[in-house]
């Protein structure tokens, strides 16, 4: 109960500010297009309704057509989904879909708006790369956010920050091509420049690096072995600094447990994850204390 009270005020507080910021730039672009602020302000309103109701709804299915995830039956991947539903057994959680993402990319995420409506995703990349040990270390961590109920949040999240974004550059682009070249002009651009790093703190705050953290700990000891994800996570970050991600929107990179997009700019401001070596060093920690070396 506690977990998903926790979960319902955050995303309540993703739909709460996102409605604030819409009306923002409403009010800038109505000023300067149609010279009436009310009327702009009133219809990224309503555009703000429609993409928080479908974000809350739909979110899960945006995150997974954006990576393309192939829901698959056992038949199709009994590696993958032998580990899930024994993790899901070991939680007393239902068992969740299990998809795979046609990406070399080694990674893997978990979405849904509740754990009876969980999806967990492998990339095949992840597949190839760690061994049922380190999987079953990483898909412990992602159960934990199913468990959590960290998932609703962190979907909604990244459906929110896209659509923040796309709104932003739908503003930037009608004031370049408005004509007149006014103070309201670069008012829009400078809302322009802030806004990517907004979406990403958006991100940021929904899901913090400690529930990072929580995840990684309560993986673990569900296992008890946290040792499988240390090595899951050294060969990860390896991976993933080498061979990033070809597609997607990195405004989502919060739901991965390792972020699948380098780059630098606002990419890396606003990190999403905990800095990979003092993750390591937590769960290397908590296998000392349980006498695994």
């Amino acid at each position: 109960m506690k977990n998903q009270m926790g979960a319902t005020i955050r995303t309540l507080g993703l739909f709460v500010f996102m409605f604030g910021l819409f009306m923002a730039i409403g009010w800038l672009v109505g000023s300067m297009f149609i010279g009436n602020w009310v009327t702009g302000a009133m219809v990224f309103l309503v555009l703000a309704a429609l993409i928080n109701l479908i974000s809350y709804f739909y979110s899960s299915k945006i995150v997974l057509w954006s990576y393309r995830v192939k829901l698959v039956s056992e038949v199709e991947a009994p590696r993958l989904y032998r580990i899930v539903r024994n993790i899901s057994a070991m939680n007393g959680l239902p068992m969740p879909r299990v998809g795979i993402i046609p990406t070399s990319n080694p990674n893997a995420f978990a979405t849904g708006r509740n754990p009876k409506n969980a999806v967990v995703c492998a990339t095949e990349g992840i597949m190839r790369l760690l061994d049922d040990e380190e999987l079953s270390g990483v898909m412990a961590h992602e159960m934990a956010h199913v468990k959590n109920r960290d998932i609703l949040v962190m979907s909604v999240a990244s459906t929110i920050a896209g659509a923040i974004s796309f709104m932003a550059r739908f503003a930037f682009y009608g004031a370049l091509f408005n004509g007149r070249r006014n103070e309201g002009g670069l008012i829009i651009a400078l809302v322009v420049a802030i806004t990517a790093p907004i979406a990403a703190m958006i991100v940021q705050l929904a899901i913090s690096r400690n529930r990072e953290y929580k995840a990684d700990a309560e993986g673990a000891k569900l296992i008890g072995r946290p040792l499988y994800l240390a090595r899951a996570l050294e060969k990860l970050d390896t991976a993933n600094k080498r061979d990033p991600i070809k597609f997607g929107n990195p405004a989502s990179s919060n739901m991965f447990i390792v972020n699948p997009f380098r780059g630098g700019g606002m990419v890396t401001l606003f990190m999403t994850h905990p800095p990979m070596g003092e993750r390591v060093k937590r769960l290397r920690q908590m296998a000392n204390k349980m006498g695994q070396f």
